[in-house]
């Protein structure tokens, strides 16, 4: 018998070798463990309209279970292009500035990656969403960090133009913002447009709360600015919108030249987003009525869980958008956030995310997001819980 020495392997160095799994996964795992009530993850505990469930399978059953069209079924592209319009005042070309993505998380990484070359720099706004930055790396770009003011998380302008390089190829902003619910005005995309005007630097502007602006306020898109507009990867999100964030079905506006970019990139990620959910989707569209109303349907529960709130020691400023509420604990404990997020769920029985997650250094200024698209019932719940504390 012939005995074969084989060298041993020596597996590749990660790419991401600081990152983990994700803290919404990590505290979802630590909630189903603890049978905690989760208000980390950003998802709904209600379902989607009706209508849009039974159109999806009219869809299914009538045969359309193959590939769209690599940019999206061109239905539900000019329907977006409608929308568009009618929201903002500026009607893209649906052929060539709206692409459907499998959600605004690929929507990030096809832009992030067709734009960023090895060396360019990213300005990044923070705490932000975990998903920029390890785009941006994977490109070979460099997230260049400029934290937002506390307590508003407003940005402040003077510090990103110092943060601007010759080296610089993008900036990302998110309004309404997640993780702190703060909401971007006028005067701060007019500030944005200033900064870059007369130089070769782009915009990804994250809008996937768009429809979740609270008190009388508007959201002002990059889209409604004229320079901003021309250099802007706007990106929207379905799932938020109709209460599906497990489709993933989400959506790019740009310039037709950065659209023929993003789509390089779109379709050898995935290809294509789901077919009889984008059909679905289309037609469900018609209905107004149901975006319209999200700003008062996501008010109620944000007001009803800041209410709620108060019988706890938790300090609470109620979130200008987005869905979720941030809760500040420094006079109750010293502890690093995630250490206390983690009390939380094991001792209190509530889930939440600690904000220094959302940070690239995990700065802690002790606060903690909750997720209040839920149920009154179980914000009710989460409240009677945290009083505990």
């Amino acid at each position: 018998m012939i005995h074969h020495t084989y060298p041993t392997l020596s597996y590749p160095s990660s790419k991401l070798p600081d990152v983990g799994t994700s803290i919404f996964a990590v505290m979802s795992a630590l909630a189903n463990e603890h049978q905690a009530i989760n208000l980390s993850q950003g998802f709904p505990d209600f379902n989607c309209p009706e209508e849009l469930m039974e159109l999806v399978t009219r869809y299914m059953h009538a045969g359309f279970n193959q590939y769209a069209p690599m940019p999206g079924m061109p239905q539900l592209r000019r329907k977006i292009s409608t929308k568009t319009e009618k929201l903002y005042g500026y009607c893209p070309n649906p052929d060539t500035e709206v692409t459907v993505t499998n959600g605004a998380t690929e929507a990030l990484f096809a832009a992030i990656t067709a734009v960023v070359k090895p060396g360019d720099e990213v300005v990044v706004l923070e705490p932000c969403y975990d998903a920029y930055a390890p785009a941006i790396r994977l490109a070979g770009g460099v997230p260049i960090y400029v934290p937002l003011n506390l307590p508003d998380f407003s940005a402040d302008w003077d510090q990103v133009k110092k943060a601007v390089s010759s080296r610089t190829r993008l900036i990302i902003i998110n309004t309404p913002h997640n993780p702190t619910g703060a909401v971007m005005a006028k005067e701060d995309l007019d500030a944005l447009a200033r900064l870059i005007e007369g130089n070769d630097i782009l915009v990804i502007s994250d809008e996937v709360y768009e429809h979740m602006v609270f008190d009388g306020q508007a959201h002002y898109s990059a889209l409604q600015h004229p320079l901003l507009r021309e250099r802007s990867f706007v990106i929207s999100s379905f799932g938020k919108t109709y209460h599906t964030t497990g489709w993933k079905i989400g959506y790019v506006v740009a310039p037709a030249p950065l659209t023929a970019e993003l789509r390089k990139m779109h379709q050898f990620i995935t290809f294509c987003a789901v077919t009889p959910l984008q059909l679905a989707i289309a037609d469900f569209m018609e209905n107004e009525a149901h975006y319209l109303a999200l700003p008062d349907f996501y008010q109620a529960k944000r007001d009803f869980f800041v209410a709620q709130l108060k019988q706890t020691r938790l300090e609470v400023v109620p979130a200008a958008g987005t869905y979720f509420q941030l809760a500040r604990y420094d006079h109750i404990s010293d502890a690093y956030d995630l250490d206390f997020a983690k009390y939380l769920v094991q001792e209190i029985g509530v889930a939440a995310v600690p904000v220094s997650a959302f940070y690239h250094n995990k700065t802690d200024h002790k606060y903690l997001r909750f997720c209040f698209a839920k149920s009154e019932q179980t914000l009710q719940a989460a409240a009677e819980k945290l009083a505990k504390l």
